[in-house]
Order: structure tokens, then sequence, then C-alpha cells
């Protein structure tokens, strides 16, 4: 079967690859489209040591099995392969799971004509949803998750509340378009990018540039809810700034694995820091539920291309020189 190898980094070659076959409890599926992940990317740059090379990249996806009884039936999947014995996932957390394992890190993913995944693992969507938005699940469940523990913690009805979203990648872009879904007017999406910034605006959203805020007074503390989809050091910072007394930093992004934060701001002003991980299996079918009455828009904002072509799309992206918060490819 023809796939994306990341070999190296900075280096991703489409050849030919060993035919994937279904391990017992396993499904074989015929990927439709998938997607590239900031994790990906990561991995790209040689930032993530637990994606070792050769791998084929790629866990956000939509495809049709080809095998079993069920065989055509069209599906998105859980790309954690969890142990359903540990106590998150008795409790239904399945994304703390203590024996965790990930397609397209510790097995291979979905860039790919074919992969094999468990059983337990495939989610149901309606069988005439959109390849593009059943491939968003993986993302779109990450918007749901986090903005579902931003709103426990928030001391107000998130209508209420003022919101400032840093990044539009995707999981970025559908947090703000998650939480107008909800009612919220108050909100913002930060971005340095004036590609992807164009992009969030033509969605509907209002987008900034945050460096202007870093001169602008009225930007400082005027934020009940942030929510971080970068994870640098910068935008942590950023993030406690904008921040009102009682607000909740909500920190999504994974750019930077450390960095110094204002303590005494997180201190003084009572701020919630709040880490989130994934989705659960529950949030997966809601967010299928979700993408397919049209929650989150039209998703204009994704672009498709062959998987033939997803090098030049690494690249791309790398440099900046997409506005797509999400690109999807297609084998």
């Amino acid at each position: 079967m023809k796939a994306l190898v990341y070999t190296g980094e900075r280096t991703m070659r489409y050849r030919d690859e060993p035919d994937a076959e279904a391990a017992a409890g396993e499904a074989l599926l015929r990927v439709d489209a998938a997607g590239i992940c900031g994790s990906d990317m990561h991995a790209y740059h040689g930032h993530d040591p637990r994606r070792v090379p050769p791998l084929i990249l790629g866990h956000e996806l939509v495809g049709t099995i080809v095998d079993g009884a069920d065989a055509g039936r069209r599906v998105t999947a859980n790309p954690l392969i969890t142990c359903g014995r540990c106590d998150y996932c008795v409790q239904g957390r399945q994304n703390l799971c203590s024996n965790r394992t990930m397609i397209g890190m510790s097995r291979p993913g979905a860039f790919a004509e074919r992969i094999s995944i468990p059983r337990s693992s495939l989610i149901d969507i309606p069988q005439d949803m959109d390849s593009r938005a059943a491939a968003l699940t993986e993302p779109a469940a990450t918007a749901l998750h986090a903005l579902d523990l931003s709103t426990r913690a928030l001391r107000r009805p998130l209508p209420e509340a003022r919101v400032r979203v840093i990044g539009a990648g995707a999981v970025g872009l559908l947090c703000a378009l998650l939480a107008r879904s909800h009612g919220c007017l108050e909100l913002s999406i930060a971005e340095t990018n004036p590609l992807r910034r164009d992009a969030a605006q033509r969605a509907g959203l209002r987008a900034v540039d945050p460096r202007q805020d870093d001169e602008d007074e009225h930007a400082r503390e005027a934020f009940e809810l942030v929510i971080d989809a970068v994870g640098s050091s910068h935008t942590r910072n950023a993030a406690l700034r904008g921040l009102r007394p009682g607000g909740v930093f909500m920190h999504v992004g994974l750019q930077d694995w450390a960095s110094e934060i204002d303590m005494r701001k997180l201190t003084l002003a009572e701020i919630t820091l709040l880490g989130t991980y994934t989705y659960t299996t529950a949030d997966l079918r809601a967010t299928v539920r979700a993408l397919h009455a049209g929650v989150y828009g039209d998703l204009g904002w994704v672009e498709e291309r062959s998987l033939a072509d997803g090098a030049a799309a690494f690249a791309d992206l790398d440099h900046g020189r997409s506005a797509a918060a999400k690109i999807l490819l297609r084998p």
C-alpha cells in the first residue's frame, strides 16, 4: 500500500509500505481522509521522542471497514487504544488510561491507504456524513472536552463571559466556534499568522493580532476565560495577563513542554489553571452528532490534498504558507 512516512526531522516520504493487516479483534479500514495534527507537526520537527521514525503518522481519520460482517460501514475512530480495565477506563475517563497506546505514535497511523485498529476504538457515524466533517471528529472532540472542563470551572454562564482563545489552529478555531454556538458573544481569537487570522474572520470570528494586544492595556485582565491552544512560554504568560481575577485558564496546546509562569498572579488573583488531554469516548460520540448537525459551521476553512502531496503539506504548514487551520490528506 502507499503511505506517507515520517523518516526523520522535517522529512516525509510517500512510498510503498507493507499492507496493513488486521490482528484478532481489529478491523481493517480503507482510509478516506486523515488530518494533519499539531502533534504530527511536533514529530515532524523532531520534538516528540514518543514518535520514533520511520513511522506512519496520523490519528484523525474517517474510513470504511473492508473486512468482516460490517464491511462497507463508514466510521471514525478513537486513536487512543485503551485497556478498558484500569480505574480511569472504568470511570469513563479513557483519555487518562494508565496503559494507553495510540495510532500514529506507538503503532502505524492513518497517513496510508489502509489501517488496522481495534474494533473497540471504532466510532459510528451517520452513513451519509460528509468525510470532511467526520475526519474532524478527533480535534473537535478535543475542543468539546476543553470547553466542557472550562465551563464547569467558570463562576458565570458562558454567554455572560468574555472569552479569548489563543491560536487559530484547528483546536483553537474549533474551541471558538463551539463557544460561539453555546451563546458566547464576547469572543475573540488571537493569532499571529495573518493568513490564519483571515481564515478565522471568514469563519465569522473576531480575530486579533496578539502582538498589538501586548501594547494594549485594555487587553490586560479583560477575560473570564482564556483558552491557550498554542502552549508556548509566551502564550502562557499572555493568557495569565489577560485573565480577570477569579478567571479560568484552560491550557490545551503543548508547543513548549515547560516554562515559567506568573505564579504570583495565579495565586493573588485566584486564577483556576486547568490542563486538558484529548477526549473521552462519550466526547467523540457527542462530537459526531454536533459536526453532522453543523454546530461548527460550514468548515470552509479546511483544506483537502492528496496523500501523495503530504510532504508538501507538512512543509507549507511548517513555513506558515497555508491559511488552513486543518489540512486533510486523501489517499
